[in-house]
Parts: structure tokens; C-alpha cells; sequence
């Protein structure tokens, strides 16, 4: 008999609110997914407080509880996370931060958390000139994807209360605060006119500054296979979700056209799921971020087509090959809510679903409304029902 193959899917940010540009509806519910449909009606449907009580909420923490393990206990930062998907192990006096490339307008405005979505390579021709004239024997600047890059630092300038840019979007910025803020604000300030030089040499990173956040010291994670008996693959086109991954010795795999962007190559990461459990994976996270960029910018259309992207060029198929390979289970939710309209994060509980090849559970429907009665179970609690434990 073949094994039992497990498999995470995670729309990053997909859960939302009742907007009115969808006749009242959230995402969820005006997206046409079939094959969701199909499954929810098949299977368990609840509610997960992905985001611990007090705790900030972003992709680390959600992305953490999803993987099975307790933020609470685990969790350093957003930006160490995402430094040890660039190969990056820290000093114990070190710290990573988020190097986030910016525009912020002539008011004081954070006009775009993502400077444009820079191409990766364009970006990262920036963040050379950021470290050829920034770059010091303390501090260092690292080049990530598009605008999501990293700076390490000595373990001192973490002593600062930095907000994150997607949560000023088209509002007044705010500085860092804290011991550690003016170190922060004299880089962030500097940058300006490297990036102005940048341009002026024909650079097309339409960002102007960067902005630093996110900061701590890496974090200690005990190893999937140890945790849970099983061996797991991942893909992903994000930094942070791709250095959980490296923290916890999965097997991160590149696919070709993953951008993290809404013109991702839904199918190569369904594929690399298929392919990496047939040759002998236990367990394989799909992570697209689409979603999350969409409630970001606020686009109801983007959201929803990116929903009915994950049905259609995503969970279709997955299923028939899921069931080529024998017995398998399913679970699936969001690391957090974006809604369209705050177009930032909330710590709100998210719906999962939770659906077994071989019994049918009680059904329901995947949606926030679908779920609203359920009680949250803490998010880090699914990994270990999906696998039974």
C-alpha cells in the first residue's frame, strides 16, 4: 500500500471582509471555485487563530503556525526568517532586518510599500550601490526579490519599535522610535540619494528610500522530519515563507516563473508539489502569494481572480494527481486576513479546510461566513491533525 501523502496549501492573505464593490461579498465568496467547492463539501471546514493573541500579524508568525510550529515559542522576527533564505546565518550580535524598497511622496505619504515591484535583477543592482556606499563593517546590505531585501546589523540596533510599510500604505509615515531609531532614520534618510543617483544613471527602480523593519536575532527551529516524523518539500516564490523552510530543513524547490506576483506560474508549483511527493516526500507546501499582494493594493478584482487561479490552475489537477498517488490529505488556509479594504493584515481567526481521501468529513462551506460559528483552534494545532497526530 502506498504511503499517505499530505498536502498544505496556503492562499497568503486570501481571508477578508464584506466588500462593497462585490455586492457585500468578500473575495471568497464572489470567486468562482468549483473545485474548492467540491472539497469543502467533502470535508472540514473551521475556523484558526493563526495569529496568537498579542502577537503582530504577518506571514512570519502565520506562515510559522501553519507549518506546525507555536510562534509563541518560537517566533524572533520577521526579517531573520527570511535572511536564512538567502544563505545567511547570523552572529548571535547580529540581527537581520526587512530592507524594504519604498516610494514615499513629497508629504510624508507612503505612496507604495514595494517601490514598483522592481525586477529582481534591477533590484538587486540597487542594493549593490546601497552596500558600496551605505554598507560598513556593522552593517550590511543583502539583495532578496523584488523589493523585499535584508540588512544586518550589530544585535544593539534592534532596540527600536519599527512599523511595517504595507501598514502605512497612503498614509503619513512613522518613524522608528526607540534607543536604536536614529541609527535606523540615518540609513533609511541616506538612502534617498543613493537611490536618486541610481536612477538619474538609469536605474528603472522607481523606489526612492528604503525602509527598515522586521528586526531580530535568527531563530532556533527544531527540523520538520524531527518535529513530525515525516519528510516535507516546499515551494514558494517569498523569502520569508522560503526561509521557514531552510529553518526547519525542508526542501525548498525553485520553479521556474514564480515571482510572487500576481502573474505567478500557478501550475510549476503544482507540479513541483506532485513531482516532489511521487518521488518520496511525505508532506509538500504550496504557497502563492497573489492574494496578499492583492488585498495590499487593494484590488477586489486582482483578489478574486487570483482565488479562482489557485481552483483552476491549481487545485484541479492537483486532486486528480493527488489521487494517482494513492491515499491523501488536504489542508488548506491563509496565514492571516488582508482585507481589501485596511489593505493591511489583521489578527482576525482565518478559514481552514481539511479534507481525507478516504472518508468524508461533515462538509461546509469555505468562506468567512461559511465558518463564522466555528470555534478558532490555535493554528499551530492543524499540522498535527492533518497528519493525524
Amino acid at each position: 500500500m502506498a504511503p499517505m501523502k499530505y498536502v498544505v496549501c496556503v492562499p497568503d492573505g486570501c481571508a477578508d471582509e464584506p466588500v462593497a464593490a462585490l455586492g457585500g461579498k468578500t473575495p471568497l465568496q464572489a470567486a468562482h471555485t468549483p473545485t474548492l467547492d467540491v472539497l469543502a463539501a467533502r470535508g472540514e471546514v473551521g475556523r484558526a487563530a493563526v495569529i496568537p493573541p498579542g502577537m503582530p500579524p504577518g506571514s512570519d508568525v502565520g506562515n510559522m503556525s501553519i507549518f506546525g510550529y507555536d510562534p509563541a515559542r518560537f517566533h524572533t522576527g520577521r526579517a531573520p526568517i527570511e535572511a536564512a533564505a538567502l544563505g545567511l546565518r547570523l552572529d548571535p550580535d547580529q540581527v537581520a532586518f526587512r530592507c524594504n524598497l519604498v516610494t514615499v511622496g513629497d508629504d510624508g505619504t507612503m505612496v507604495d510599500f514595494a517601490g514598483g515591484h522592481p525586477g529582481t535583477e534591477d533590484a538587486a543592482a540597487v542594493i549593490a550601490r546601497l552596500q558600496a556606499r551605505l554598507g560598513t563593517d556593522e552593517i550590511t546590505f543583502h539583495p532578496g526579490v523584488q523589493y523585499r531585501h535584508i540588512v544586518v546589523a550589530p544585535k544593539a540596533w534592534a532596540d527600536a519599535e519599527c512599523v511595517p510599510p504595507h501598514d502605512l500604505s497612503d498614509k503619513p509615515v512613522v518613524a522608528p522610535t526607540g534607543p536604536a531609531a536614529s541609527k535606523l532614520q540615518a540609513v533609511m534618510d541616506a538612502s534617498r540619494d543613493v537611490l536618486a543617483a541610481a536612477r538619474a544613471d538609469g536605474s528603472p527602480v522607481t523606489a526612492n528610500q528604503v525602509w527598515l523593519w522586521g528586526q531580530g536575532p535568527q531563530p532556533q527551529m527544531t527540523p520538520f522530519r524531527d518535529a513530525f516524523g515525516v519528510e516535507a518539500g516546499l515551494v514558494t516564490a517569498v523569502d520569508l515563507v522560503r526561509g521557514l523552510g531552510v529553518l526547519t530543513d525542508m526542501d525548498v524547490v525553485e520553479v521556474e516563473g514564480a515571482t510572487g506576483w500576481y502573474d505567478t506560474n500557478y501550475e510549476g508549483k503544482r507540479d513541483a508539489a506532485l513531482a516532489g511527493l511521487e518521488a518520496g516526500a511525505d508532506l509538500f507546501v504550496v504557497h502563492v502569494e497573489a492574494t496578499d499582494e492583492a488585498g495590499h493594493a487593494g484590488d477586489h478584482e486582482e483578489k478574486v481572480r487570483a482565488l479562482e487561479n489557485w481552483d483552476r490552475r491549481i487545485l484541479a489537477d492537483l486532486v486528480d494527481g493527488l489521487d494517482a498517488l494513492g491515499d491523501w490529505r488536504l489542508l488548506l488556509l491563509p496565514d492571516h486576513a488582508t482585507p481589501l479594504e485596511l489593505k493591511t493584515h489583521t489578527p482576525d481567526p482565518v478559514p481552514y479546510l481539511l479534507v481525507d481521501s478516504r472518508t468524508d468529513g461533515p462538509g461546509g462551506v469555505y468562506t468567512e461566513e461559511g465558518v463564522a460559528d466555528a470555534d478558532a483552534l490555535p493554528g499551530h494545532q492543524l499540522l498535527p491533525r492533518l497528519l493525524g497526530r
